[in-house]
């Protein structure tokens, strides 16, 4: 069996570090060399420079996306049979951890996650990431009995998929008096707290407590044992520390509380948690599933004093320590006199942790380990499952809730802040006239009731806009005042595809009649673009308004002026290599082929469908080299012979290539164009670069898009039309599909 461990690992200062150092070595003790070879894969941190061992085959970046991607490659091309994930939401790249997520669904070998942090309260980021985990992962590995309730009620992720094993802690091999002696402090009954220090851990609780216990019993000193967390160190220093300091001078325990501001090896951490008397966790938040600290300390046999956090709960169940409430410096000071004052108390409590910790010994856990490890490569993994095209079925239901939220009767808003209109962005002919295109399909298709007064609003707000000889102004503020005296000629392109879609899908004569005055009156501007991408809109309008009337002999050369415009500018550009349309591959670029090969249906012209099937090609290779769609982003574009831009991916390019491949289907008959359709559909529901979806289906709404951090949690206008529209562009193809 060999191994792969995507973790933190030794030396950096971690405690996953050391509990996947941990399970290494009593693997590697327990299994024949020569059987079994393990690799760690260590996650180093920006200003990381480890000298690792030689069990760390490769690092990753945590901020480079680039770096998870190429360890998936190591991995698969390089016969492991299994990964082991340590997940904690903080050590990997991206909000919340999100680049992991393209590390483990490009593997192609089973995955176990070892579960070392599950929030009851999660963001929505941290629910979908662990939800996404959890659907990559054959086994999901949790520390605590009462993590799978959890996991079930808030994730819905099934029990049949978890197996409990308890968190491992090293052997213990000092007596209490030997370890005292070692660290100094032989006559003393010593209060230990270890572990990372900030203000979670409520250490100032336990300071707090002393004053009323040292009256009683002046020998016990408070051992505060470890560093400051790296993180909390980068963002305020040694503030807390500080803090405490101050409050140790305030209530005159100096004498009576030592800081050991140390990262510990097992040698010296084994002699101070044997050596304590009391061992407190006094943390100050219930959610808390796993504390690897509490975990050593009874397996050390200390008597524990912890609030009741979820992983205290379980651990020190059935009368093996003592709970006190949050925040309680009164009854914690309490619990200690009484357990001071009684030598038998708290011998009890020692024994009963001694017995329980027996069982948490890695030499005793390993063989879970072990056994989980070979029934996972054992069983069938199909590592390619989830590229197969989706069905109808697997369709959310067509629900414009979201539209209607943005709408009011003016017109769509452009932005959201998460699910909320924002108002102060006011609105945009872009965002209206495109969901106008949705309204006008989702009546058609669905039947929508609400689509009726919906068309209505959209086109009246782009009759308000357009201007007396066909131009159209395009930002109008919340407070119905215009922000510019002309639209951008993009604006301008969109409106006109919107309108040559009415005049086949107008619900009522009227909806018609108004659309094509507004059309014709803008006839006159078409000669007038010279953005590509607005000619493009203005081609697709036209080829709508021809499927009403195809012998329209005035609107055949107003296409084939248009077209002959972009015909110039792909010979200007293109080369063997390049077959596109401009010297950079942009925003909204498969309109591009799309706009030519929907004219070549009316024009007849074969010259239109070869430059439209080469720049498909051309494009093909760039969106979908991963088996998935990758769209160009924003924040760089892809210019010749430079790499393409990874994020910054907005709803709009899918829409548009979506569109694209279903036209190409629809001309050609072949399925891989479907396939290709529906497959960059897929990108909103996490067939994308970050494996996470960007439909809500609480609100039905869309996200904004990919960046560099994760998801962009806005559900603007543009994103949620866009979603929409590619979900009836795919169910249409899918209703007709006979495959």
């Amino acid at each position: 069996m060999k191994i792969a461990y995507i973790s933190t690992y030794l030396p950096r200062q971690c405690g996953i570090a050391t509990f996947t150092n941990d399970l290494y070595s009593h693997i590697d003790k327990k299994v024949d060399y020569k059987q079994h070879e393990q690799h760690v894969f260590a996650l180093t941190d920006e200003d990381g420079q480890y000298d690792y061992p030689e069990q760390v085959k490769m690092q990753i970046n945590v901020q480079n996306h680039d770096s998870y991607l190429k360890v998936a490659d190591y991995i698969n091309n390089n016969d492991y049979d299994i990964c082991i994930l340590q997940h904690e939401y903080g050590i990997f790249g991206g909000n919340s951890g999100v680049f992991i997520l393209s590390l483990i669904h490009n593997l192609n070998i089973p995955l176990v996650s070892i579960l070392h942090t599950i929030l009851e309260k999660p963001s929505a980021d941290e629910k979908a990431i662990l939800i996404a985990i959890a659907q990559r992962s054959s086994k999901l590995i949790v520390m605590n009995s009462d993590a799978s309730s959890i996991l079930e009620a808030v994730y819905h992720i099934p029990k049949s998929k978890l197996t409990y094993i308890p968190h491992g802690v090293p052997t213990f091999p000092k007596t209490q008096l030997e370890a005292k002696k070692i660290i100094g402090y032989e006559d003393k009954k010593i209060i230990l707290t270890f572990g990372f220090i900030g203000r979670s851990k409520g250490i100032e609780v336990a300071i707090k407590a002393l004053p009323e216990v040292v009256k009683n019993f002046p020998d016990v000193v408070y051992l505060v044992v470890g560093k400051t967390h790296p993180n909390i160190l980068k963002s305020v220093g040694e503030e807390y520390r500080e803090s405490l300091v101050q409050l140790i001078a305030d209530l005159g325990v100096q004498e009576h509380v030592k800081f050991v501001n140390e990262f510990l090896d097992d040698d010296k951490l084994s002699s101070y948690l044997s050596a304590c008397d009391v061992y407190i966790t006094p943390y100050i938040s219930e959610a808390q599933i796993t504390s690897g600290t509490l975990s050593f300390a009874i397996g050390a046999g200390a008597a524990v004093l912890s609030t009741p956090y979820l992983h205290a709960k379980d651990l020190l169940a059935n009368g093996r320590g003592i709970l006190f409430p949050f925040n309680d410096s009164e009854v914690l000071a309490k619990e200690l006199n009484g357990l001071f004052a009684d030598p038998a108390k708290l011998s009890a409590y020692r024994k009963k942790s001694h017995d329980f910790g027996r069982h948490l010994s890695w030499s005793n856990l390993v063989d879970a380990y072990i056994d989980l490890f070979k029934k996972t490569t054992a069983s069938q993994y199909n590592g390619h499952a989830n590229k197969d095209m989706i069905g109808l079925e697997d369709l959310p239901k067509f629900d414009l809730s979201h539209i209607k939220r943005l709408t009011n009767n003016v017109g769509i808003i452009q932005h959201a802040t998460y699910s909320i209109p924002n108002y102060k962005e006011g609105y945009c002919l872009d965002d209206n006239a495109r969901a106008l295109l949705l309204v006008l399909a989702s009546y058609k298709d669905f039947r929508d009731e609400d689509s009726i007064n919906l068309i209505s609003t959209y086109l009246s707000y782009m009759s308000y806009v357009q201007l007396e000889d066909g131009r159209f102004r395009n930002f109008l503020s919340f407070d119905n005042r215009f922000l510019d005296q002309e639209g951008s000629d993009d604006s301008f392109g969109r409106a006109i595809w919107s309108l040559g879609y009415l005049f086949k899908r107008a619900p009522y004569i009227s909806y018609y009649q108004i659309g094509k005055e507004m059309f014709f009156r803008a006839i006159p501007q078409f000669s007038k673009l010279i953005s590509i991408r607005a000619i493009a809109y203005t081609i697709l309008g036209i080829t709508h308004y021809l499927e009403h009337q195809p012998n329209d002999e005035r609107m055949l050369q107003e296409l084939r002026q248009l077209i002959d415009f972009m015909l110039r500018e792909y010979k200007a550009h293109q080369s063997e290599s390049w077959q596109w349309y401009e010297r950079i591959v942009s925003y909204d670029n498969a309109i591009l082929p799309l706009a030519m090969l929907r004219s070549y249906t009316y024009l007849k012209d074969e010259e239109l469908k070869d430059v439209g099937m080469k720049t498909l090609d051309f494009l093909d290779e760039i969106l979908f080299t991963n088996g998935y769609l990758s769209a160009i982003g924003n924040q760089g574009w892809y210019s010749e012979g430079k790499k393409a831009a990874k994020f910054g991916q907005q709803p709009i390019e899918v829409t548009s290539v979506v569109l694209l491949y279903n036209e190409v289907y629809k001309l050609t008959g072949k399925v891989e164009y479907l396939e290709k359709c529906v497959h960059a559909f897929q990108w909103f529901s996490g067939a994308n670069d970050l494996k996470l979806t960007l439909f809500d289906s609480e609100t039905k709404g869309c996200c904004d898009g990919l960046e560099t951090h994760g998801i962009n949690r806005n559900q603007g206008a543009e994103s949620t039309v866009c979603f929409w529209l590619s979900h009836i562009v795919v169910h249409e193809a899918l209703s007709k599909f006979k495959g």
